[in-house]
């Protein structure tokens, strides 16, 4: 039984892991390493009854970040905080709210920065729409293909369209 832990609004941690057969810890790093030293790596690959592995950082990471990566369980995902009946609270409330990270002020009943929201989430979710322009007619404004991001390659235009449009690609 795996259980998954979600990590909000953070990247994967920058480090690679990766298990040998043989020829104990290998610690490398190429940045300033404030948390971290081979004593510490050592002591958590232990506990984990792992006694050879290469392990390099690119930034500082933190035990956590160590373990996240040894467990492999973790899943990063954007997150955002709506706050709604922001009509029922002070401006100074509010002004004290507009300090959070990651969150959304809305009212849903007087429909209050609905919009704002939306503009959120199409950011926190890297969302791209393409429009398409069928051969010889004007492109179609109204049903737009939304791919992230991190996958908007003709390959995965096409996927998103249909599975077998890919064969079929010139």
């Amino acid at each position: 039984k795996i259980i998954f832990y979600f990590r909000l609004n953070k990247e994967p941690p920058n480090l690679t892991f990766r298990r040998k057969e043989k020829g104990g810890i290998n610690f490398t790093s190429t940045a300033t390493n404030t948390h971290l030293d081979l004593d510490t790596v050592k002591a958590i690959c232990s506990e984990y009854r792992i006694h050879n592995a290469d392990i390099t950082l690119r930034y500082d990471a933190t035990a956590d970040d160590l373990i996240d990566v040894i467990e492999g369980s973790r899943i990063y995902t954007p997150c955002i905080f709506v706050v709604n009946k922001i009509d029922q609270i002070t401006l100074e409330e509010l002004e004290i709210l507009d300090k959070l990270p990651h969150y959304c002020p809305v009212s849903a009943h007087l429909e209050w920065n609905l919009d704002g929201l939306l503009d959120k989430v199409w950011e926190y979710l890297s969302l791209t729409r393409i429009y398409t322009k069928p051969k010889g007619m004007n492109p179609d404004y109204e049903d737009p293909v939304i791919l992230s991001s991190k996958k908007k390659t003709v390959e995965d235009f096409c996927d998103r369209i249909h599975k077998d449009m890919l064969k079929q690609f010139k």
